[in-house]
């Protein structure tokens, strides 16, 4: 479960860097990428609160439980190239 661990720390590193890179870029954004900016936000601090927990029990927990926070970190990841795609788009 170790090397589970370190890929969660690090999509969980690459999610946070690219929020954090697209918060800079979003006085620039219309109005639909700010709302679906918002939206994964959100879902990426909701992910934030549960990788926590889940990373100090990740020798208990099931891989089922480790899965689910990989397809919803994948889903913000996805989510962040749209947001960035459309910033690009709008320059």
């Amino acid at each position: 479960m170790s090397e589970a661990k370190s890929a969660l720390e690090t999509l969980m590193g690459e999610l946070k860097r690219q929020r954090d890179e697209l918060r800079l870029q979003m006085h620039l954004a219309g109005m639909e990428a700010r709302a679906e900016y918002d939206r994964l936000s959100q879902k990426c601090d909701q992910l934030s609160d549960h990788y926590e927990p889940v990373t100090k029990a990740v020798s208990e927990t099931s891989h089922n439980s480790v899965d689910a926070l990989r397809l919803l970190a994948d889903e913000l990841k996805l989510g962040f190239q749209r947001v960035s795609k459309a910033l690009t788009e709008d320059k």
